[in-house]
């Protein structure tokens, strides 16, 4: 009787422990879906990616992030001009989930212009352009970028 019980509470405990732990997101495979407890979502080395990214971004973002990711002249002074996505820009100063969501959801709450492309664009979608931008920058950017990641736990 007495083994019965230990064995049961074992099994429960050991259960509850891997429930959470999925729960937590101990089980996100890398690159997984955006709202997921998981490493960077951008992938800036999947050529693949990168260049159903440029397109979308060339149809999509480049009227008003410019088609060489410089943005719109005096973006500095007002937030509701588009800022560059190039290293110039503060693009890379934000983790890959924030720029996931500001794609998604549009910058407007924030106090910005931009429209969400939610039910315009489809999450990989979102996540290709964001690749395709990530591309472009120096190395010593995407690194910086990485850090920024991993300190949002993100990578």
């Amino acid at each position: 009787m007495q083994l019965s019980r230990l064995l049961t509470l074992t099994i429960l405990l050991g259960g509850g422990l891997l429930v959470g732990w999925v729960w937590l997101g101990g089980s996100a495979p890398r690159n997984a879906t955006p709202g997921t407890a998981s490493a960077a979502l951008l992938q800036p080395g999947n050529a693949s990616l990168v260049a159903r990214g440029a397109d979308i971004y060339a149809r999509a973002c480049a009227n008003c992030h410019g088609a060489n990711l410089e943005g719109q002249a005096g973006w500095r002074g007002d937030r509701k001009l588009a800022p560059p996505h190039d290293e110039s820009g503060h693009t890379w100063h934000h983790p890959d989930k924030l720029l996931f969501e500001m794609v998604k959801e549009g910058t407007i709450r924030m106090g910005g212009s931009m429209p969400g492309f939610k039910g315009m664009l489809t999450d990989e979608d979102i996540i290709a352009v964001l690749s395709y931008i990530k591309s472009r920058w120096p190395a010593r950017v995407r690194e910086a970028h990485d850090a920024i990641n991993a300190r949002a736990g993100n990578g």
